[in-house]
């Protein structure tokens, strides 16, 4: 990465709580009307493309510069794989909130490798010495997990073998995501309510960390070439494949996030990002 492009990152990292200080996202939030429609167009497309049923994709997408979001299926909850990952990352901030101004190289370097490389290594490394009771506490306390509404994220088995797992009261998932708390988290990543204005700057530089390359598939792929800049966490377990991102770049930040669960899955994913990422140009004025 270059040295204008992690000052360009640096920037956006630091300003862009001001742009989304005044918006919440919660389960009387409406949708926008126009991007709702053109989502659902785009979804369609290229299910039929990829023969994929209805509901074997789940999308959201939230516009940062303005108060627009669109989502299908934004409360059905589907087995995260490695997107719950992103809720280790958030207890560990929570449980060590000195660590937002004072984190040392090596924990910062292994938590990128948690978030941006996904590694199960140091997931797992991260949860045994939190626990999962206490991570989930920090996940509900952030009102992330809400079974009265589909549930959400959910952090049940250490990313490694013999592990203990304790199931989502909904669905008895291990690791669980809906779009809506995924868009959620995000939201409050940016508006700095993730455990303080520090921490939550702190998290979005492990999301970017620019020594560990991103992994060259889904929303990356698809994106390739383009002036943008990923805090991303994907998540592949058999067929469920998703990925989940905040999108930064000239005339467009957004978060776009996507579950899907069926083989061609990588290739809806590839062609989602490109076709949101035109849409969020175009509509950004």
């Amino acid at each position: 990465m270059t040295a204008a492009r992690i000052g360009a990152l640096s920037l956006l990292l630091t300003s862009a709580c001001a742009t989304t200080a005044t918006r919440t996202l919660d389960y009387e939030t409406p949708v926008d009307p126009a991007l709702q429609a053109r989502i659902e167009s785009i979804d369609a497309e290229l299910r039929a493309k990829y023969e994929m049923p209805a509901d074997a994709t789940d999308v959201g997408v939230l516009d940062l510069r303005r108060p627009r979001v669109a989502m299908i299926h934004p409360d059905k909850i589907e087995y995260a794989a490695s997107v719950a990952k992103i809720g280790i990352l958030l207890a560990y901030f929570q449980r060590h909130p000195e660590a937002a101004k004072d984190l040392d190289p090596t924990t910062r370097h292994e938590l990128g490798l948690m978030i941006k490389a996904s590694s199960n290594e140091m997931a797992a490394k991260y949860s045994r010495e939190l626990g999962l009771r206490e991570i989930q506490e920090v996940l509900n306390s952030y009102g992330c997990y809400d079974a009265a509404h589909g549930g959400g994220i959910w952090v049940g088995k250490h990313y490694g073998p013999n592990s203990e797992r304790i199931g989502d009261p909904v669905a008895n998932h291990s690791h669980a995501a809906t779009v809506r708390q995924l868009l959620r988290y995000y939201l409050m990543l940016e508006q700095g309510k993730l455990v303080s204005p520090a921490a939550s700057k702190t998290m979005k530089e492990i999301f970017a960390s620019p020594d560990v390359p991103h992994d060259d598939h889904k929303f990356v792929h698809g994106l390739a070439g383009r002036d943008v800049q990923l805090l991303r966490k994907w998540g592949s377990w058999e067929d469920w494949l998703h990925d989940s991102a905040i999108v930064s770049g000239p005339h467009r930040h957004y978060a776009l996030v996507a579950l899907t669960h069926h083989p061609k899955g990588d290739e809806y994913l590839v062609e989602l990002a490109q076709k949101v990422d035109d849409l969020m140009i175009a509509t950004s004025r």
